[in-house]
């Protein structure tokens, strides 16, 4: 028996992707991504090859059960990047709505935390 949660959403993966930007927003979110990978939530997937469309990145991403971008600033990187791929169904974490501002947030455990807390909450079933 698994202690990892379980969902009864389907067979299909749960994606996230993540801006990892050069900020320490940027970081945070990259990190996020990753606890929650490793947390079982959802599969860490590659933003650049949606940015570049490659077929079989394209093809996983279209066949997700669920879409999670999470952006470091608001310049929205991540969403702006799926959007014009054609995505439209995704859920958005903006860590500068959980009151992390770019060049000022720590990137630490806390943080991480915060924002792994508000990712899995939008992936719930």
């Amino acid at each position: 028996m698994s202690d990892k949660p379980s969902c009864a959403c389907g067979a299909a993966p749960k994606l996230i992707f993540a801006c990892s930007g050069s900020a320490d927003v940027g970081a945070i979110a990259d990190q996020t991504a990753r606890k929650l990978a490793k947390d079982g939530v959802g599969k860490m997937y590659c933003l650049a090859g949606v940015g570049g469309r490659v077929s079989g990145i394209m093809a996983t991403t279209k066949s997700a059960a669920k879409i999670l971008a999470i952006d470091g600033c608001p310049l929205a990187c991540a969403k702006n990047c799926l959007e014009q791929a054609g995505f439209r169904k995704y859920e958005h974490v903006q860590l500068a709505d959980l009151g992390m501002a770019k060049g000022s947030t720590p990137v630490d455990a806390a943080s991480i935390a915060k924002a792994a807390a508000a990712g899995a909450a939008k992936l719930a079933c």
